[in-house]
């Protein structure tokens, strides 16, 4: 609807736009083609070329596209101080530039709607809205712009207006009237052979019958000689009626009925045709059946039915309301409003009352008092479609006496809600065996009984939406060609889903009705909708879309809630924001994101990730992104560092991939690291493992010797966690790269993991010898944890070569040095390693308190390999005790828990079982 303040902008004449009112001034001529090319192709992209081509109709010069980028800074710089709240901006696009306004701003948006308004209405109605659409025209189109400003299909529009003026004023008997103005028109346009009828008839009906076979003579002679034509079969066909003076020629139209119904007593039924049937809207149906019921009969009920575009919302709503006609004995009105005025809906429900067509007032005030008078202590049905805010629905309210007002919207329409007390229903998608029975029913035959599968893979595809589902077997039905499985081929290619869930001939399709919801988005909103579709992973937070805008966490949280509030986003638990699969496809059908966007994202998750990952332990690794940041990314709430990693893991993987495909090397690997402590404390296995290769080959893509050590230490602790082999020659290539570096901490590091794997290979005395320079090195440069690391291994060290004894003190140590660390996680592992020794000691009370103990802490926290280990130990002990029951229960859980991470501790704990069970 037209908005009273803003800029507008004109181009049924010379350029014009206003600014509350004022004329801008626009400046060179350029600027004023470039601008009205971008507002006649308002809310659609613009490309460079085409702009060019458009301003420069000959050779444009070799700097075209430097001007056409200055042309847009100052006209952005025009608007922006024209109107500062911004009613209209101008978005750089792939391909070039779009003008984003509301299109009520336009006086050729307005035009067409006044036209399209016109169609199929009473023809003093259609005289007076065509009247007013020709009214907008201020002369020739766009005549002070250079080049060529597409202005054809405007000229085209005011022509086929006046065609259709002149046709209702024809059938309103105003012929007389017409003779004049006709005989100018077809002076000035001579070929057009609908103004040659118009001639025709009303110069037969003013009783100059010579003059209208003279009008026709005309034309044909000069068709024959300039355009080599004859006229065509329905002027022949109008010339041949009047040579033979048919009687239906002299037949006016009614000016109003010839016995106009008493308004107020004819019983309106405004419905269109419904479905043959609804599936999976038991819930939603019973929802109204509720509303209806539960309804104060001296009052309004509202009832507001909001989702998805596709969903379903106006079938529902129609098919409803076919059966449930009977209860409102006064008539059931239907409107489908969209951008309609309020005024035009009301027009048209008096008529359908039975309010003459001249009788309606004309004032829309005058209007709405008269449909509420006639609706006084009348119970009717009012369904609204498609209702884009509160001020459309607002006047088309009925008053009381138990009248029930069904809207759809893609948005919640809140003020109703406050001022109206409606009850609002969000549809979702279907669940698999209701979409099943919609294709189903549309194919005519069970395919779901037939070939269950493709059935299946059918509903998955089109992602339980209605539209999308009706669609697709509406394809199988028009075109018996196609096999299913040839249209779920199709379908299961992401670049072509959105192709093959459209019906352009019929203008139905899923982008269709994601056009008409998105079309009219701020540019913000837009943006943030861009973002979210093209952003790798599932879903994404107001931390990661302010990174990704530029934008304030709060901003980004108010955008993405308003357009949840419009149904093209998702929030399934707070701050988290997903779209559907078909909405994420419909914005990546738009082009690719671009790499500067890809590196927000990824520079968000290196903040994030190194900001939480330090609530889990302490960090070693030297890596300070969120240190680093100086504050500039906002960081992310969590409580349990943990369950942040959990909820993000699929995003971060998507990210990782994302910034390997497009070459951010150096980032990849970094990213990798700094998942390290939260995929070692949740014993992460399978895709762990791709990621830190993706990580190991970008540190050597980029020759980095740090991401080279830090991602050799990150793939040896994997792969010793999971029992995989570590290799000799990697740790060695891990400490030179770290001689190298010559930085004490990842020498301790490598030394580390140099020693284990010689350790591992049975070498012991060379172990112990990078052990024990390990703790020295740590001790040197105060790494407590790297400290306790070193003398934690030379228990197992020792262990392994029977000093039991020498390894419990060694142990013990470690442990007082992770107690001073700070590192809970470590600190666990070495009272784990501490109780295996006790145990192994014959210390069975010390064991069995220490063994507890990390059970307790293990399950508290998680961590499902130490809580295996220390059930292992605890079945140990009761073993040693021979409690055989209560230690088969706690080696079993054992077994249970290590199977989940792949242990190789497992295969002991499974022969303890087995020797248990062969002693029974």
């Amino acid at each position: 609807m037209r908005s009273k303040t803003g800029l507008e902008f004109g181009v049924l004449g010379p350029l014009q736009v206003l600014a509350d009112g004022r004329l801008v001034q626009m400046g060179r001529r350029g600027m004023r083609g470039l601008l009205a090319m971008l507002v006649v192709e308002a809310n659609r992209p613009v490309s460079i070329d085409q702009i060019v081509d458009a301003l420069w109709t000959e050779q444009p010069p070799a700097t075209a596209r430097t001007i056409v980028h200055g042309y847009v800074s100052r006209l952005r710089k025009v608007l922006e101080e024209a109107d500062p709240a911004g009613s209209a901006t101008i978005r750089t696009t792939p391909t070039g530039y779009e003008l984003t306004v509301d299109p009520w701003r336009l006086d050729l948006h307005r035009a067409r709607q006044l036209v399209a308004s016109s169609r199929g209405k009473p023809a003093a109605i259609r005289a007076g809205l065509l009247r007013e659409a020709l009214g907008l025209w201020r002369g020739p189109v766009l005549s002070d712009v250079p080049g060529d400003p597409m202005t054809s299909d405007l000229e085209e529009l005011r022509l086929s207006a006046l065609e259709e003026r002149i046709d209702a004023e024809l059938e309103l008997g105003r012929h007389l009237e017409l003779v004049g103005e006709l005989r100018g028109l077809c002076t000035e346009y001579p070929f057009r052979e609908r103004l040659v009828a118009h001639s025709m008839r009303a110069l037969y009906r003013s009783g100059q019958r010579a003059d209208a076979l003279e009008a026709y003579q005309r034309f044909q002679r000069r068709a024959v000689d300039e355009l080599g034509i004859d006229p065509g079969p329905q002027l022949r066909a109008l010339h041949e009626q009047v040579l033979r003076d048919d009687p239906s020629l002299s037949v006016i139209g009614p000016v109003e009925r010839p016995v106009a119904p008493r308004a107020g007593i004819v019983a309106p039924a405004l419905l269109p045709a419904s479905a043959t049937r609804l599936f999976g809207r038991e819930d939603d149906t019973s929802w109204l059946d509720e509303v209806v019921t539960a309804r104060n009969l001296l009052a309004t009920a509202v009832a507001v039915l909001t989702g998805a575009p596709g969903v379903g919302k106006s079938a529902l709503a129609i098919t409803w309301g076919h059966e449930n006609s009977d209860m409102f004995p006064h008539g059931v009105l239907f409107a489908s409003l969209g951008d309609t005025e309020p005024g035009e809906v009301l027009t048209r429900f008096l008529v359908a009352m039975g309010v003459p067509a001249d009788g309606v007032p004309v004032g829309v005030e005058d209007r709405v008092g008269l449909y509420r008078s006639l609706l006084h202590r009348r119970r009717v049905l009012v369904v609204l479609d498609d209702a884009t805010a509160f001020d459309q629905v607002q006047p088309l309210l009925p008053p009381g006496s138990g009248s029930v007002v069904l809207v759809t919207s893609r948005s919640q329409l809140e003020r109703l809600v406050v001022t109206n007390s409606a009850r609002v229903r969000k549809l979702g998608p279907l669940d698999d065996d209701s979409a099943r029975a919609l294709v189903d029913d549309v194919l005519g035959k069970p395919l779901s009984d037939e070939d269950p599968a493709a059935a299946r893979k059918l509903a998955e595809l089109c992602g339980g939406l209605p539209l999308a589902l009706r669609v697709a077997a509406a394809k199988l039905v028009i075109s018996p060609e196609w096999t299913v499985e040839e249209l779920v081929g199709e379908l299961a290619d992401d670049g072509q889903r959105m192709r093959g869930l459209d019906l352009p001939e019929a203008g139905l399709g899923v982008s269709r009705a994601l056009d008409l919801s998105t079309r009219d988005l701020p540019s913000e909103l837009g943006e943030v909708f861009q973002s979210v579709g093209m952003a790798p992973g599932r879903w994404m937070s107001p931390h990661a879309v302010a990174a990704l805008t530029r934008t304030r966490v709060e901003s980004a949280r108010s955008r993405l809630a308003q357009l949840v509030g419009v149904n093209l986003l998702v929030e399934p638990w707070p701050d988290g924001f997903t779209m559907h699969e078909l909405v994420r496809l419909y914005v990546r059908g738009a082009g690719r994101a671009d790499l500067d966007s890809l590196r927000r994202l990824v520079n968000y998750y290196l903040v994030a990730c190194d900001h939480v990952r330090r609530a889990i332990r302490p960090v070693r690794d030297g890596l300070d992104f969120a240190l680093g940041d100086n504050g500039s990314t906002a960081l992310p709430e969590f409580g349990d560092p943990i369950d942040w990693f959990d909820q993000e893991w699929p995003n971060i993987v998507a990210v990782v991939h994302a910034a390997a495909e497009r070459g951010l090397h150096d980032q990849v690997w970094q990213l990798v690291r700094l998942l390290h402590h939260y995929a070692t404390a949740r014993a992460l296995t399978g895709e762990w493992v791709a990621l830190v290769g993706f990580g190991l080959a970008a540190a050597e893509v980029t020759g980095s010797r740090l991401g080279q050590v830090l991602m050799l230490d990150t793939t040896y602790t994997t792969n010793a966690r999971l029992g995989r082999a570590v290799l000799l020659p990697d740790a060695r290539r891990a400490h030179r790269l770290a001689t190298e570096l010559g930085e004490r901490q990842y020498l301790v590091l490598t030394l580390a993991q140099l020693a284990d794997v010689l350790f591992r290979l049975e070498l012991h005395d060379e172990a112990l010898l990078h052990f024990w320079e390990s703790v020295q090195l740590a001790q040197q440069s105060g790494d407590v944890v790297g400290e306790a690391h070193g003398l934690n291994n030379v228990a197992q060290v020792e262990q392994a070569r029977g000093h039991v004894e020498v390894a419990l003190r060694h142990q013990s140590h470690a442990v007082d040095v992770y107690r001073r660390s700070g590192d809970d996680l470590a600190l666990m592992r070495g009272l784990a390693n501490l109780a295996e020794l006790h145990l192994q000691a014959g210390a069975l009370d010390r064991a069995e308190a220490l063994a507890r103990q990390v059970v307790d802490q293990a399950s508290v926290a998680e961590v499902t390999y130490l809580e295996g280990f220390g059930r292992h130990v605890l079945g140990g002990v009761l073993l040693r005790r021979a409690e055989r029951v209560a230690a088969a229960a706690e080696l079993t859980e054992a077994l249970r828990l290590y199977a989940q991470v792949n242990s190789a501790r497992a295969v002991e704990v499974r022969t303890l079982l087995d020797s248990l069970s062969s002693e029974v």
